[in-house]
């Protein structure tokens, strides 16, 4: 399964919204950004179980920026999708949403926004909303991704 996440405020916090990752000086340095506490152990587990990990953002963070801050906490990640790449793409579709994860064959997303879990109703997609404040996010999001796969999604 294609599963993609999203950035802001699900998997990067904005503020202190959840705990996160520890990093060193020359991380905070160099712009690598703070990634949600027990990231690296969930999708190295679903990449495991033979899911490809990939982002999908809104926001207009380059794409080497990003893959910078997951490869410094030892992700490896598939597609990176950033606003600039989703506008585009939606544009050609003539798709009026924030995000539509077919678009770029992805068969699940993973977002905090509930406009996003709006919208997979109102599109038709697979979407996993978590709450910022779900201590236990990761097993939320292992447990409805093992919901999907037993529906064949």
């Amino acid at each position: 399964m294609n599963i993609s996440f999203d950035l802001d405020n699900t998997l990067i916090p904005y503020s202190d919204e959840f705990k996160t990752e520890k990093r060193n000086w020359l991380a905070k340095y160099i712009g690598i950004e703070k990634i949600r506490k027990g990231t690296p152990n969930l999708i190295h587990s679903l990449q495991d179980q033979g899911h490809k990990v990939h982002i999908y953002t809104s926001s207009y963070r380059k794409k080497i920026k990003i893959r910078m801050t997951f490869k410094y906490y030892g992700i490896k990640i598939g597609k990176v999708v950033n606003e600039f790449e989703n506008r585009c793409k939606l544009n050609q579709l003539g798709i009026t949403s924030s995000k539509y994860p077919p678009a770029f064959d992805f068969n699940v997303h993973v977002d905090d926004s509930e406009g996003v879990r709006i919208e997979s109703e109102k599109f038709n997609f697979k979407a996993i909303i978590i709450e910022t404040n779900d201590t236990n996010w990761d097993k939320t999001i292992k447990n409805k991704i093992k919901n999907l796969e037993q529906l064949n999604i």
